[in-house]
């Protein structure tokens, strides 16, 4: 199973448990857009910014790419989860954290 497969069988376990909120259908197609990706590209997923190590032209070792990985799917993750925390309580404020979790995905 791929990381992005895992985030998307994460993602959809949450969206059993959601409610309508002012986020909802937003979220809804954020995570279609998950699912989507993960069946078109199996190492698409989340990016994070490049490190200094990586802008001084140092080469990456397998252990840090999997770190990295591993950092940018978490940070994912956890945006998303805020998106459907906020959303829940009907917070409009979910708009912002679901255009943080796009941004890292790399989708608008």
């Amino acid at each position: 199973m791929n990381r992005l497969t895992i985030l998307v069988t994460g993602v959809a376990l949450g969206a059993a448990s959601a409610h309508a909120g002012p986020c909802s259908e937003d979220i809804a197609k954020l995570e279609a857009t998950v699912s989507r990706l993960a069946a078109e590209n199996p190492v698409a997923g989340p990016t994070a910014r490049q490190s200094v190590g990586a802008q001084l032209g140092r080469q990456p070792t397998p252990s840090s790419v999997a770190r990295a990985e591993e950092q940018a799917q978490s940070s994912f993750a956890s945006m998303l989860e805020r998106a459907k925390t906020l959303d829940a309580e009907g917070n409009a404020a979910c708009a912002q954290a679901l255009n943080e979790a796009k941004l890292r995905l790399g989708v608008q």
